[in-house]
């Protein structure tokens, strides 16, 4: 039994650790981070990277246990979540690839306001929510908590524990990826850290797009059932 147990846990931690990195991806979020938080010191983007990685990983834990029961509660879809989700992505992303480069004197504005107080706000949002996880994660988090939900109570705590031992595993290379971005964007110089940062939000536009596309292609399908089964009868 136990070692039933063990390798239920095993694979749970592999099948959240492979399902969830990819759409997390740090390294994609890191020069976004380091955008919005320009200007900062050095102790900010330090308090701020450990705050989104815990935020990030209490927002993951909750979307998996209970997500599905909360969409539930309110008769809310998947992939509406998908496509308002989407919209929100995509409008930020939109905005930071239309932003002008910030000059030496909005950057020490910044830094000035950037305060302790107002960091620990902005680690909740937006660079928690929706730059660190986005609703496409929120979205495939609920869909693994489904997944990985268990008659048996011995089989469902094993499956979570091995779920949230992937989301702190996860966490910890959002906060090392966040904590020690600038040392890689310092190696491309500005104009490659510009590009880099263009380009990261471009690929957030996309991801915008698509999770959008998989919202309204669901939704099509559903109607498309929806009218099939009311013409059968």
């Amino acid at each position: 039994m136990t070692l039933a147990l063990l390798s239920v846990f095993g694979k749970s931690f592999l099948f959240v650790l492979a399902a969830m990195l990819p759409i997390l991806n740090p390294a994609a979020t890191a020069p976004i981070f380091l955008s919005l938080t320009e200007g900062a010191a050095q102790p900010t983007r330090r308090l701020l990277a450990r705050r989104i990685a815990l935020n990030m990983f209490w927002l993951m834990a909750a979307s998996m246990l209970i997500g599905s029961y909360v969409l539930d509660f309110f008769g809310i879809s998947l992939p509406i979540v998908r496509v308002g989700g989407g919209l929100f992505s995509a409008s930020m992303a939109w905005r930071r690839l239309g932003a002008s480069p910030d000059n030496v004197d909005s950057r020490a504005e910044l830094a000035d306001s950037l305060t302790p107080v107002r960091a620990r706000r902005q680690a909740v949002y937006p660079l928690t929510f929706p730059i660190s996880c986005g609703p496409g994660s929120i979205a495939v988090a609920i869909t693994v908590g489904v997944t990985l939900h268990d008659e048996g109570l011995l089989l469902s705590a094993a499956n979570m524990g091995g779920a949230l031992l992937a989301l702190l595993l996860i966490g910890l290379i959002l906060y090392l990826a966040f904590r020690y971005a600038d040392r890689f964007l310092k190696m491309l110089g500005e104009a490659g850290a510009a590009v880099f940062v263009r380009m990261s939000a471009f690929i957030l536009l996309c991801m915008g797009v698509q999770i959008i596309w998989d919202g309204v292609g669901a939704l099509v399908l559903e109607a498309a059932r929806t009218i099939s089964v009311q013409l059968a009868a």
